[in-house]
């Protein structure tokens, strides 16, 4: 026997459909968080491009006219919005560096893949990162698998990038506060070293802390002087060699007195 249908029941329907949409319409309402973040990501993917269209454009240099896929992965993925200063989070996605306080700055996008991408890793690679800043770099290896070490001379921007790390979901990186000239020896040796600050020449406490086999990418020049990114490369028997990559502007890696 065929039930009644309720007289009230198409009233009901209607109603129940409308508030559904509702629902959905303010779900992507501009301005609202999941419409700021869809804006993001989209400004994300574009950095992505850019990135690879300045690879190509630099072939001469890097001898390569893609990135690894994992690297670009990541760059696609860490949201950098959340890495900067709140004033330059409309600026976050354009391929340049910002200042993030304190005479520092976090990396041009395109230098933080190729620093990555030449340090030639694999998931669960133990990484130093010498000059923290906002954490930046750190959250893109730590996104790529890599087991972080992060070192941050100003205390400031190490706490400030400590509690954004663990905010993103980057716990697991390990920072410490101190020079990064000596590296981090209780954690030595590593598979791989990045520095994120110009130094004139390289520090013989991260050659020693780094792996036979493994890589280390630096900044070597002065404030005022023409900088290099150098690939550095320790041979299984422990011998080094060295490879200019392309010129570079980087702050000066800071000391203690």
């Amino acid at each position: 026997m065929r039930s009644k249908r309720s007289p009230n029941g198409s009233v009901s329907a209607w109603l129940l459909f409308a508030a559904v949409t509702l629902l959905c319409m303010a779900a992507v309402r501009p301005g609202t968080a999941a419409a700021e973040e869809a804006r993001f990501a989209r400004a994300r993917a574009a950095m992505v491009r850019v990135i690879a269209a300045d690879v190509v454009e630099t072939i001469a240099y890097i001898g390569a006219d893609r990135l690894d896929p994992a690297v670009m992965k990541a760059m696609g993925a860490v949201p950098r919005h959340r890495f900067v200063p709140e004033r330059f989070i409309e600026r976050a996605y354009r391929n340049t560096p910002l200042p993030i306080g304190h005479g520092q700055t976090i990396s041009q996008p395109y230098i933080v893949a190729l620093m990555s991408n030449l340090l030639a890793l694999s998931p669960g690679d133990r990484v130093l990162e010498v000059g923290t800043g906002s954490g930046y770099q750190a959250a893109v290896l730590a996104e790529m698998g890599m087991a972080v070490y992060s070192i941050e001379i100003i205390r400031a921007l190490a706490e400030a990038a400590e509690a954004r790390l663990q905010a993103e979901g980057y716990g697991g990186v390990r920072l410490t506060i101190g020079d990064g000239y000596f590296g981090w020896q209780a954690h030595a040796p590593f598979d791989a070293v990045i520095v994120t600050a110009a130094s004139d020449h390289i520090p013989p406490p991260l050659l020693s802390q780094l792996k036979n086999g493994g890589r280390m990418v630096i900044p070597v020049g002065g404030r005022f002087a023409v900088q290099q990114l150098v690939l550095v490369e320790k041979g299984s028997d422990g011998r080094l060699s060295t490879r200019q990559i392309l010129p570079v502007r980087f702050v000066p890696l800071t000391r203690r007195p």
